[in-house]
């Protein structure tokens, strides 16, 4: 295929996407790819947006944006269209009112393919406090309301005695963050529901269980810090006491200025997120609009680019991402070669 030939059928491409979604008048036509979503994800997103530019001149770079996973996925649902992103970067799987909404409003066909897998990290400076926490004591220091009681722990040792003596200051994700949602669901909730009553309040009232196990403390212990991950990073580099909560790969990236908290005396490393035997694993994902596959210029070359990175010796693991074990990488190769789309029956 010639350069004269490519520019053509670029061009062509962007021409047709306005046709794609029509949601809005007057909708412009798009040259090159847009996504938004996960922060914990960007760093994936941007190493394989810098690869594909390098490798694929003919088409532009492209723009990957910031706005966490609630952000994301409320952006990629709004419609099909130029104005729309065509990829949502999500650090939890979608929720099925998610896709409820996705179908709505014209996103009717999604491929959601797994890029790997993340840890949810507890971390202090190098040098600073150090602990082996249980998510059990990560959800008495944290909860608003533990149990339903009043929240009364102001330092560490009054959560458990093993713990030091410290005030409690944790740096956090918001709530739009995909890392907030990971920590409710992982940590939290499994805290919240070693206490038999509590876990049995899903039964009988999940709106009360909901507030009570993953509602986050307001009074200044817990901080939450925005979408940027890396200051997060910041403030506990500053403070020997303080605790930060981000993506492994921060974790991986800041090794010379940050140490990871064991959680049930397992520390946060590739190889025990790989296992899932840290109990903060998660994965990660990347959503895509096929009907815009055909219509943004290098939305399939960029897929096919994240194949290329993604396993366990690839450049994205020498930056924090865990590879997929084999069965789901099998699916995962799929999903960004075959396109194949989610009818979202398994989602929650």
């Amino acid at each position: 295929m010639t350069k004269t030939f490519k520019f053509a059928l670029a061009a062509a491409s962007a021409l047709t996407l306005a046709a794609c979604g029509g949601n809005e008048a007057g909708s412009a036509s798009r040259d090159q790819i847009k996504g938004v979503g996960s922060s914990t994800v960007y760093p994936f997103a941007k190493a394989v947006s810098e690869t594909f530019t390098r490798d694929n001149p003919n088409f532009k770079s492209p723009i990957i944006e910031s706005t966490g996973t609630g952000g994301g996925m409320k952006l990629f649902c709004a419609g099909v269209g130029a104005e729309t992103p065509d990829i949502a970067n999500a650090s939890r799987r979608m929720k099925a009112s998610e896709f409820e909404t996705c179908q709505q409003n014209g996103v009717t066909d999604v491929i959601e393919i797994q890029v790997g897998l993340d840890g949810i990290a507890l971390a202090s400076a190098k040098g600073g406090i150090t602990m082996n926490l249980t998510p059990k004591m990560v959800y008495e220091a944290l909860a608003a309301s533990p149990y339903g009681g009043e929240q009364t722990n102001q330092t560490w040792a009054d959560v458990d005695p093993s713990l030091p003596a410290i005030d409690i200051l944790v740096y956090g994700p918001p709530s739009t963050s995909g890392t907030r949602d990971a920590l409710k669901e992982l940590i939290l909730e499994a805290g919240c529901k070693t206490d038999e009553a509590t876990k049995a309040l899903k039964e009988t009232d999940e709106d009360r269980y909901d507030q009570v196990c993953t509602e986050v403390r307001s009074d200044g212990k817990y901080v939450d810090q925005g979408e940027q991950d890396n200051l997060i990073v910041q403030k506990i580099e500053g403070n020997p006491n303080a605790v930060g909560i981000f993506g492994y790969s921060y974790l991986e990236e800041n090794a010379d200025k940050v140490q990871g908290l064991n959680m049930n005396g397992v520390a946060p490393t590739y190889e025990n997120i790989a296992s899932f035997e840290y109990p903060g694993a998660r994965p990660l994902y990347v959503y895509v609009k096929k009907a815009h596959l055909e219509a943004i210029p290098g939305l399939k070359e960029f897929l096919a680019q994240w194949t290329q990175m993604w396993d366990r010796g690839g450049e994205l693991a020498k930056i924090g991402l865990v590879a997929n074990p084999e069965d789901v990488m099998a699916r995962a190769v799929s999903a960004a070669t075959n396109y194949d789309t989610l009818d979202g029956s398994e989602l929650k």
